[in-house]
This record gives C-alpha cells, sequence and structure tokens, in this order.
C-alpha cells in the first residue's frame, strides 16, 4: 500500500467530486462521508464543487452543488442525464477530481480531462455487495455492475482505502497495484457526535426505559448486517438478563422478517425498531446505550458506526468483519466476537453484561475516536492524495 507523499500539495486548490445523493436528505455511511469530507475540505480555502443524484437546490452552502438526475428515474435514463448534465460543467479551473460511485462516475469517464488527475474512494464492491444482498439477480446482471466497476477503475490514478480489508477487495477482485492504494479510515465529526450528555439525561430525551440495560445499533435492515442473528443472541441471554432493551434504528426490505422474528423468540418487551431515527436524534441515542452493537455478517468496509459511537462515550461489541476490527483491536480487543455466529455473539454479549469483561470509560472511548478519527485530520490526509501529481 502506497506511502508515498512527496508530491502532495499544500496550495489552496479546486476539487470537483462526484457522490450520489444529499445528506441528510439521502441518510448512510458513504453519503455521510461524502458530505463531510467536501464541507471540511471547503474549510481549507479549497473550491469544492460536488456532482450527484438529487442534489437540492442550496446557494449559501459552502459547496457548490450540481445535481445531475433526478433519482425517481428509471437507472439508464439517470445516467443519460448524468452524463449530459455533466457536460455542461466548466471543467478549466479544476486541480483535481474526486469520484466515490462506479456507477454515477460510468457514464462521464471520457469527458474528464487527461490532464486532471482522478482519485477513486472505494467504499466496496459495488457488484458482490449487490449479489450478496439480492441472490436472486442473475448473473449477468452481476458481472454488468463488475464490469463498470473495471472500466471506472482503470481511468483512475489513485485510490482510497477505508480499511486494510478493503485494500485487500480492491487489489485482489480488481486488480489495483498497491502503490495506488492509499489507506486512510473515515472521519467523526467530533462536534456532533460528543459525549455531552449523561447517560439519564439522554435516554429521557429520547422516552427510552430509564432502569433497564440498553443496547443500540443503527443499521440498514439488510441481511449482511446480522440483526437476525442479534436478535437470537438477545433471545439466549434474555433468561438470565429478562429486562435486557435493544434499539433498532434505521430501515430496510427485511423489516418485516425481524419483527416477525421478534415476536416468535418472544421478545416484544426487549426489542423496539425505531426506523428512521433523525440525524439530530443519533449522538443521543448512542449516549442513551450502555453498548452499541455491529453484528455484521460481511462487507463492512469501515464501520462508521463504531467511531460514532466512541466519540459519544459509549463502547462497542463488533464482528470480526471488515475494517472493524481494524478500529478496536488497538482501543479494545476484548469488544471483536470470535467470529460472526450467534453462539460467538451470545458469548461475548453475555460476558459483558454480566461485568466479566472490563468495558472502556466513556472518557477513554472519546478520546480515542479524538485522537484517531477527527474528521480535521482525516480531511487532510485524503486532500493530500486528492491533490497528488499524476505519474
Amino acid at each position: 500500500m502506497s506511502e508515498n507523499h512527496q508530491n502532495f500539495s499544500s496550495d489552496s486548490a479546486s476539487i470537483l467530486t462526484v457522490g450520489t445523493g444529499w445528506f441528510p436528505q439521502t441518510p448512510g455511511g458513504l453519503e455521510r462521508y461524502i458530505y463531510e469530507l467536501t464541507h471540511k475540505l471547503s474549510l481549507n480555502n479549497d473550491s469544492i464543487e460536488l456532482c450527484g443524484v438529487g442534489l437540492p437546490e442550496i446557494h449559501n452552502t459552502p459547496v457548490k452543488l450540481h445535481n445531475l438526475a433526478s433519482p425517481n428515474r428509471p437507472i439508464w435514463q439517470r445516467l443519460w442525464a448524468i452524463r449530459r448534465n455533466f457536460s455542461n460543467i466548466n471543467l478549466e479551473q479544476i486541480d483535481a477530481i474526486n469520484l466515490h460511485f462506479a456507477l454515477y462516475s460510468f457514464p462521464i469517464l471520457d469527458l474528464l480531462p487527461k490532464q486532471i488527475p482522478i482519485t477513486f474512494n472505494f467504499h466496496g464492491p459495488w457488484a458482490g455487495e449487490s449479489q450478496e444482498e439480492f441472490v436472486t439477480k442473475k448473473f449477468n446482471f452481476w458481472i454488468k455492475k463488475y464490469l463498470i466497476e473495471k472500466k471506472t477503475y482503470e481511468r483512475c490514478d489513485n485510490f482510497i482505502v477505508l480499511s486494510q480489508a478493503f485494500g485487500n477487495i480492491l487489489h485482489e477482485q480488481y486488480q489495483i497495484p498497491w502503490k495506488k492504494i492509499y489507506l486512510i479510515p473515515g472521519g467523526v465529526n467530533i462536534d456532533k457526535f460528543d459525549n455531552n450528555l449523561s447517560r439519564l439525561d439522554a435516554r429521557n430525551k429520547l422516552n427510552w426505559p430509564t432502569n433497564r440495560p440498553i443496547l443500540f445499533t443503527s443499521r440498514r435492515l439488510v441481511h449482511r448486517v446480522g440483526i437476525d442473528k442479534l436478535l437470537t443472541a438477545l433471545a439466549n441471554i434474555k433468561p438470565t438478563i429478562p429486562d435486557i432493551w435493544l434499539a433498532v434504528a434505521g430501515r430496510g426490505h427485511i423489516q418485516n422478517l425481524l419483527e416477525q422474528q421478534v415476536q416468535e423468540l418472544g421478545l416484544i418487551n426487549n426489542v423496539k425498531f425505531l426506523g428512521f431515527l433523525p440525524d439530530e436524534d443519533l449522538p443521543i441515542a448512542y449516549q442513551a446505550a450502555d453498548l452499541t452493537i455491529m453484528p455484521s455478517q460481511s462487507f463492512e468496509g469501515f464501520g462508521l458506526a463504531i467511531v460514532e459511537s466512541l466519540a459519544c462515550g459509549t463502547p462497542v461489541l463488533c464482528t470480526p468483519v471488515g475494517g472493524m476490527p481494524e478500529i478496536l483491536q488497538r482501543f479494545s480487543p476484548g469488544l471483536i466476537t470470535d467470529d460472526i455466529t450467534v453462539q460467538s455473539i451470545t458469548d461475548q454479549l453475555l460476558q459483558i453484561m454480566l461485568g466479566k469483561i472490563t468495558l472502556p470509560t466513556r472518557e477513554e472511548c472519546r478520546n480515542y475516536a479524538v485522537q484517531n478519527y477527527n474528521w480535521n485530520h482525516i480531511s487532510q490526509l485524503v486532500r493530500r492524495v486528492i491533490l497528488a501529481a499524476k505519474d
């Protein structure tokens, strides 16, 4: 993995970013990452322009927005609109281009100036994640996505990954040379995600139980995130800790299945599905919980919720998937399960709830996040790679 930073620029620059939707209008880890990165870079006296789909008309934002298409249009109409509208953008003063999503980058590849360095932030294998989640999709559907990714990556000069795990995927599955790959973890807005409330005050604000052990997870409700495994683990420890309570924030296509599972496991009084949690309530929810849980089964490139929770002073239990262990290994390795099975999640969670595994304090969690994942620092590392001179 490359560490050659000798050609990186520190002068103010003009950077064009091609992303997806607009956060928080379009909630998600990728959208939050792009929002935080572009706004932090704009504070550097850089001129930042953001292209995306479904971006609002806002004129008082430090980031100049270009809405390329409506997210409600059929995919091929959307891609054609992206190409047509992008061709109207003046690229003469642009110093560097930063891409984040292969599908929306693919239609404009031949429109990108040859002399401008292009960096792709690899947030995950789009084709692989789709195949994992929608197992009924045909093989040709997967191969089309894979080929779009390959074609997009061939046009890029450098790549940023959020974890060694995703660096391995980028190198092994897409044949990207290690010298072009830079490992820079994701960041957290330490002003927004803070430990400024007591646990009791946070619970009162959300009308959560004040006298029960509370677990929290904020996830898109899809198969790979492992909520079904967590529910089974919760049922396993309920006889020992009958008042345990799990709050699940997020929406997704398997929510009905999960709600049915809660009924079948007799967890009606132990689990609450919060649905969409407003962004302003997310830091409060982290602070209200005794423990945040990330039971992912596959494709977890970083684990943004982990650093958000730590910044709010709440420790995290995670499975050994993707980049998540890379966050906790140096801080609290005892909070990484042995594997992704229900039994392993059950065993580790029960040990924690019984006090047999010592949890880091709120101050220790907060300090670790601030020292290692502060967006103020992370954004400058990303900026250096984006502005690296072309080979």
